[in-house]
């Protein structure tokens, strides 16, 4: 009986290696591979105590894709090579890692310093910019103002323009770019008044013609508007193959006005003459125009203010007030202020030019005359000064040219320019 009690020795072993195969067999189909413990024996209860999770840390698992999730063995042999180098076991070591420290806050510094300095410098740029207009003008052949480039292709149009007593005031003299003057007849001055610039729409009264205003016409390549004119001067518009813009022949361009009586009432305008120089075929005037600067120069302490021109008698003399602030001259005739009808306002030139020429009589005995091709003496009055020079015209279709003392132009301020031919130099005068 007591062997019947007695375990056998075979069958206790053989008992107890199929109880661990058993649960050998039981971990292998519960257990969690886990790389750093993947040789450890672990009883089915300390398996899933080990996979137990919270319910948070379930949920935020469960939402983790699959191959999104980096493993411990994944990071730990990305950063094995780390071990190798730090920390630094030497002096060599040490001194490499400094060196790549300096190096990186060295590249970084360098980095920061150029954007900020770009920055700044684009912000200096935009800050201190300056618009700089495009240039669309060019001086003006005829006044040697700014204007559009087309303008000096237009034709040139020279107006005579009465001046007695019961011609004033007289319309458009303050908007030509250029106005000479001269004796016609009987110590009667009248005007050639120059235009391309502008265009006013009222000019006149009109008068007649003489040969020297025609030569001055000439010297612009100018239409010459008219109402007849002395018999010298009718043949010699044919002879020198002047464009005539005569109302003898050209009615339809002239009109006259009910406020004054004839021969002082005959007007027109540039807009009218234009068309009537279309349909000549006077598109356009090739001529020189005076030597211009570019821009005023007035005196800081004016030496000529006050221009008196003795050109014929008290109703006809001529007066000119400097006035600084505009640096133009205020003219006055028969001592009271001159003015253009058209504007109600001063005529005030930029510049007044004298010029001496022998004076005297045409073969008739009535019609005034001067010696307008040659060289004289000159008086050039701007910015509130006076310079004593030569004037000089070489021929009808030349252009006049004012010389100083040395030879050299004399340059004109841009802006109306008139100039009175007288028959002696000592005609005029200036004072401070």
């Amino acid at each position: 009986m007591q062997d019947d009690f007695k375990p056998s020795k075979r069958s206790a072993g053989r008992s107890l290696r199929d109880s661990l195969d058993s649960v050998a067999d039981n971990t292998k189909e519960t257990k969690i591979d886990t790389p750093d413990r993947a040789d450890v024996f672990q009883t089915p209860e300390e398996v899933a105590a080990e996979q137990t999770l919270t319910p948070d840390e379930a949920e935020a698992t469960s939402n983790i894709p699959e191959d999104d999730k980096p493993s411990k063995k994944d990071w730990k042999a990305k950063f094995a090579f780390l071990k190798d180098y730090w920390p630094p076991k030497g002096r060599k070591e040490w001194a490499i890692l400094t060196l790549a420290i300096l190096l990186i806050a060295g590249l970084g510094f360098l980095a920061v310093k150029h954007f900020t300095q770009s920055k700044l410098v684009t912000e200096k740029k935009i800050s201190h910019a300056k618009y700089v207009p495009k240039i669309t003008t060019v001086p003006s052949t005829l006044t040697g103002l700014q204007v559009d480039k087309a303008v000096n292709d237009r034709v040139v149009t020279a107006v005579m323009i009465e001046n007695s007593m019961d011609a004033r005031p007289q319309s458009g003299l303050g908007q030509a770019g250029v106005v000479f003057e001269a004796i016609a007849e009987g110590g009667i001055t009248r005007f050639l008044a120059i235009f391309q610039d502008t265009a006013p729409d009222n000019i006149g009264p009109v008068r007649s013609a003489r040969p020297y205003y025609v030569q001055w016409a000439q010297g612009f390549d100018a239409g010459y508007a008219h109402v007849g004119g002395s018999p010298e001067a009718l043949s010699n518009i044919k002879a020198w193959g002047v464009r005539d813009l005569d109302q003898f022949a050209n009615g339809g361009s002239y009109h006259r006005i009910s406020t004054r009586e004839a021969p002082h009432n005959v007007y027109t305008s540039i807009a009218t003459l234009n068309e009537l120089e279309k349909a000549k075929g006077y598109n356009s005037s090739k001529y020189t125009g005076f030597a211009r600067k570019l821009k005023d120069t007035p005196a800081k302490v004016p030496t000529a203010k006050a221009i008196d021109i003795a050109i014929s008698s008290a109703l006809y003399n001529v007066h000119y007030d400097y006035q600084a602030a505009t640096n133009t001259y205020n003219r006055s005739e028969g001592g009271a202020g001159h003015i253009d009808a058209n504007t109600n306002t001063a005529i005030s030139p930029k510049n007044v030019v004298v010029l001496a020429m022998q004076y005297g009589l045409e073969a008739d005995d009535h019609h005034s005359q001067y010696a307008t091709i040659g060289s004289g003496a000159a008086k050039i009055y701007q910015d509130g000064t006076v310079v004593d020079g030569t004037w000089t015209k070489a021929d009808g279709a030349s252009q006049f040219t004012f010389t100083d003392a040395a030879g050299k132009p004399i340059k004109l301020n841009p802006g109306q320019t008139w100039i009175t031919a007288v028959g002696s130099i000592d005609k005029v005068s200036s004072a401070p």
